[in-house]
């Protein structure tokens, strides 16, 4: 009798199914690292982009991405969809700009499907006064493109800036 028993070969077949188990884990794991850091490294980019006045973060959004501005701002509020936030908020805020906004990041942070960039941002209003501000961004991805933002930022110099200059 070569064969094992059923009540021998059981240990050998629950080795078997934790070491497939392990792999499949392994490889689930390394996927996620993977997309955690190619979501992070487009992010990046895409700051990098705006930084050099050749692109922005705002081209990592989906079309039907929500943007919510948190605080008390009379902008602070759910944005549905990409070019409800670009009409009601970017394009006048860049109106009210002598130049553009530039962004200093102190630091992008990735967990999961979420990328959070920590920046300041610069300007000058078309008033002439400067422009500026700390932000917190927390980009929720899919497919490597933005599906929701979170923003943080002083919304007391925000606002100031916003009342003080009219759009141009």
């Amino acid at each position: 009798m070569g064969g094992l028993t059923a009540a021998a070969a059981r240990p050998r077949t629950i080795q078997i199914a934790l070491v497939f188990a392990f792999t499949i884990g392994v490889v689930t794991m390394s996927q996620a690292a993977s997309v955690q850091e190619t979501n992070k490294a487009l992010v990046a980019a895409s700051f990098e982009r705006w930084a050099h006045g050749t692109g922005s973060p705002f081209e990592l959004l989906l079309p039907e991405a929500d943007w919510t501005i948190v605080g008390s701002s009379p902008l602070s509020k759910t944005y549905h969809g990409k070019q409800s936030f670009l009409d009601e908020v970017i394009h006048p805020f860049n109106a009210r700009m002598r130049t553009p906004l530039v962004p200093t990041v102190r630091g992008i942070y990735a967990d999961g499907d979420v990328v959070i960039t920590f920046f300041d941002a610069a300007a000058t209003a078309a008033d002439g006064m400067p422009y500026r501000n700390t932000y917190t961004w927390y980009f929720f991805m899919r497919d490597g493109k933005v599906a929701k933002a979170i923003a943080f930022f002083d919304t007391r110099e925000f606002d100031e800036f916003w009342l003080r200059v009219p759009p141009k």
